[in-house]
């Protein structure tokens, strides 16, 4: 297991409000909407290294993982004890086209992080992708081959 601590990492939200609004004009938004934007934008009051285990009254065990880095530097999958079991794999996962890699992606480690959603969720698990419909465990792993072929990583 591993542990959960408050305020932010040093990572998305270590960055300065300025620069965030200067990235997002960058990428094309409106000024105006970047700061708004900036201004909603709430910090978390934990974060997860490793896995936390939630335990809501009368629902199923939640496990939060931090699987990456891959996508991002820090991808972080929603494990829901159900029957099937069901894993939200945020981005790490995309259905509906090949997965993209941003500035911020670890492409040598990506294929490694769909390992480890594998191992989370397992082979009947359902797994609900960043884009896209819901995929079983053959294609995550069809995926991550594909992803370890594209970036040269086994």
């Amino acid at each position: 297991r591993g542990d959960a601590r408050g305020g932010g990492d040093g990572g998305f939200f270590g960055t300065d409000r300025a620069g965030m609004c200067a990235d997002a004009v960058r990428n094309g938004l409106d000024r105006r909407a970047a700061e708004e934007a900036a201004d909603a934008l709430v910090r978390p009051h934990r974060t997860v290294r490793g896995t936390l285990d939630l335990e809501p009254a009368g629902g199923p065990r939640i496990r939060l993982a931090d699987v990456g880095p891959g996508h991002t530097a820090r991808d972080l999958a929603v494990v829901v004890a159900s029957d099937p079991v069901v894993v939200f794999c945020g981005d790490l996962v995309e259905e509906s086209g090949e997965p993209q890699a941003g500035p911020d992606a670890v492409p040598s480690r990506w294929p490694a992080a769909l390992d480890r959603l594998l191992e989370l969720g397992g082979e009947d698990a359902l797994y609900v992708p960043g884009h896209g419909a819901v995929v079983d465990a053959s294609f995550v792993r069809a995926q991550r081959d594909a992803l370890a072929r594209r970036f040269g990583v086994s």
